[in-house]
């Protein structure tokens, strides 16, 4: 097994110090545009931060493992749901898995290898290790996406209210979306870097249609899906957006009601465990405790006596 696993490991440090060397130090492009004569464009070198040097260093490792472009743009549109908008997310996203799961296989190598079990546990063991390392980032994205959505639709509701608050008085959707997004920057970033991004977009020159798809399409919201289709129907059809946002803010308070009291009607239910694993034996202990510890210090000395 020790043989296996050093030639497991041999296999790997060669494989990546080659690729490495060819990507960077020998310069394939460099060399046929020289021997060719080819004009070889002047690159301007820009300084990178050594804050930085790592996240280039995974980016480039990034670029080594094949992707297609369906698999490219799933994990795009994962990324920016969770907050992760660099052109070249995607890259540093496939660099953090390929690291972390050789990191992760090299650690469980030499961990293993003062372990005293068999040599198929040995490997099962590698092959988690290696697993594990390579799905956490994408675990870390999925999780995080979660979070950011429903931080959104937990703040929704203000920011609809000031929508309502905004177009009421007169000013158009496109400004009042504008200045939600001023009031809930400290409050709702989620919300308030959503909106702005639609405002960009519309000065770009995209339609409003496309504009609120796109955030839609961006957050992955149910309840942001919902006003999204709300004010695409009241822009298509000439309806007033005032009455629509107010009548869709009231339909919000309620489903917010409701999961409130859903919430509270499962709250028996789950507690149920926690009473009778937690609270439970603590009661027992502190109530027939001490009748047992009199029992056995009396009743049974007695009983020995007779």
């Amino acid at each position: 097994m020790e043989l296996l696993l050093a030639a497991l490991l041999f296999v790997l440090v060669t494989g990546a110090v080659s690729i490495a060397g060819i990507r960077w130090w020998a310069r394939p492009k460099a060399v046929v545009e020289r021997v060719t004569g080819a004009a070889v464009a002047i690159e301007e070198h820009i300084p990178t931060h050594p804050s930085l040097a790592f996240r280039d260093m995974i980016r480039r490792l990034g670029s080594l493992l094949p992707a297609s472009s369906k698999e490219s743009g799933l994990a795009q549109r994962r990324l920016v749901r969770a907050g992760f908008r660099h052109p070249q997310a995607v890259r540093i996203l496939l660099g953090a898995k390929l690291f972390l799961g050789g990191l992760f296989l090299l650690a469980s190598v030499l961990g293993t290898a003062g372990w005293q079990a068999a040599a198929d546990q040995k490997l099962i063991a590698v092959a988690v290790a290696a697993t594990a390392g390579y799905s956490a980032p994408s675990s870390y994205v999925r999780i995080r996406s979660k979070r950011r959505v429903k931080r959104m639709q937990r703040g929704l509701p203000d920011a609809l209210d000031l929508l309502v608050i905004c177009v009421e008085s007169g000013v158009g959707l496109d400004q009042a979306m504008m200045q939600a997004a001023k009031e809930l920057e400290i409050a709702q970033p989620e919300i308030s870097g959503e909106f702005a991004l639609v405002n960009l977009e519309l000065k770009a020159g995209k339609r409003r249609a496309e504009a609120l798809r796109n955030l839609a399409d961006r957050s992955g919201a149910d309840d942001l899906k919902k006003l999204v289709a709300v004010l695409i129907q009241a822009d298509r059809f000439g309806t007033s957006v005032a009455q629509s946002l107010r009548t869709h803010s009231d339909f919000m308070r309620v489903q917010a009601r409701q999961r409130a009291e859903e919430k509270a009607a499962k709250l028996g239910v789950k507690l149920v465990f926690p009473i009778f694993f937690c609270i439970l034996p603590t009661l027992f202990v502190v109530t027939v405790g001490p009748v047992a510890v009199r029992i056995i210090r009396e009743l049974l000395p007695m009983m020995n006596n007779m």
